[in-house]
């Protein structure tokens, strides 16, 4: 698969999607297949799976972040199990915010060992034991939920309001990983992040399944210096849209844009480009944090760059402030269920 989502995967079904239904059609077979006979491999911590219906980005990682915060504030010792999209390592490895690269370790696990000590492995099981030997109490997968690799107790499904699951077809004709029955019947709750409706289709389905639906924002956690400039923003994540929103709608003056592909490395034509661009118009440069660790993982020229533009940090508001502690109960008490059932 590539992280790199063609447009019209997000528009209304046209000859494009028509074209590959065929495709799609063998892989989401093949794909909910693998999810139907699944039996993943446990372990004794609860395990909570912050997964998506589709590719590209919906806001898991805010999300894993949102609940490695509240798991700490609840007093566990929370740990996080990535894929490392991007990184360099094929084995386990720990993750060491002083040490490590996003060109090693993959951009997403930089952010998230901010929070919380990360593992990044292809086999989430090692990496769920490893976090568990080194003291963790609770795991939080990040993604995972289609591969079926590793046993999880909760699995909550983000859903980006302002594309929902796009044109509502498989893979390669669309952006679902697999088909939306096969994928709603093992998940637990939804999460709309944002205020947009594309997502109510999938909302009202989540309903009529008996699946809570829970809602949260994206929120900047500070506007100083941004909305009192003309911005050119920029942005390598898998919908470059959703920040240019974020700033708009948090009242910056947002007068040019540019998209990158997700986990893109920036080169220094990449920098010369965006330099001469905002000098050309008097813009000041910002961009979203996953793209400052890339930036401060390039070239001296790119580094000195990211010490230069501003920095948009943003955090995850539940709409209700105990959905986060709510759900790490839940996921905890089904945990201490599966370990009853297996005595």
């Amino acid at each position: 698969m590539t992280s790199e989502a063609p447009p019209f995967w997000w528009e209304k079904p046209d000859w494009r999607a028509r074209a590959l239904s065929p495709l799609s059609k063998i892989y989401g077979i093949v794909a909910g297949r693998r999810m139907r006979r699944a039996k993943p491999p446990a372990i004794p911590l609860p395990v909570l799976c912050i997964g998506n219906f589709t590719l590209g980005g919906a806001g898991k990682t805010p999300t894993s972040i949102a609940f490695a915060q509240a798991a700490t504030a609840a007093g566990l010792k929370p740990g996080i199990v990535s894929r490392g999209y991007g990184g360099a390592f094929s084995g386990l490895h720990r993750v060491d915010r002083d040490h490590d690269s996003a060109r090693h370790v993959g951009d997403e696990p930089m952010l998230l060992a901010r929070h919380a000590p990360v593992v990044v492995c292809t086999d989430r099981l090692a990496g769920a034991e490893s976090l568990q030997d080194a003291g963790c109490d609770f795991i939080i997968m990040d993604d995972g939920f289609q591969s079926a690799r590793l046993h999880f107790d909760y699995a909550l499904l983000v859903v980006d309001a302002g594309r929902g699951i796009g044109n509502g077809h498989v893979f390669p004709g669309g952006p679902l990983r697999a088909p939306l029955t096969d994928q709603l019947v093992r998940t637990d709750a939804l999460l709309k992040i944002g205020t947009a409706n594309r997502a109510d289709k999938l909302v009202r389905n989540a309903a009529r399944a008996a699946k809570p639906v829970y809602e949260a924002v994206l929120k900047p956690k500070a506007l100083e210096g941004i909305t009192d400039r003309r911005l050119l923003a920029f942005a390598g994540i898998g919908d470059p849209s959703k920040f240019f929103r974020t700033l708009e709608e948090a009242g910056a003056k947002v007068e040019q844009t540019r998209s990158f592909p997700d986990h893109h490395p920036y080169k220094d034509e990449d920098v010369a480009d965006l330099v001469r661009d905002a000098g050309k118009d008097g813009l000041t440069l910002i961009t979203t944090a996953k793209d400052q660790v890339r930036l401060l993982d390039g070239s001296p020229a790119a580094k000195e760059f990211a010490s230069r533009v501003l920095v948009l940090e943003v955090e995850l508001v539940f709409s209700h402030p105990q959905t986060a502690l709510r759900i790490i109960r839940e996921t905890r008490d089904r945990a201490r269920m599966r370990s009853l059932k297996r005595s």
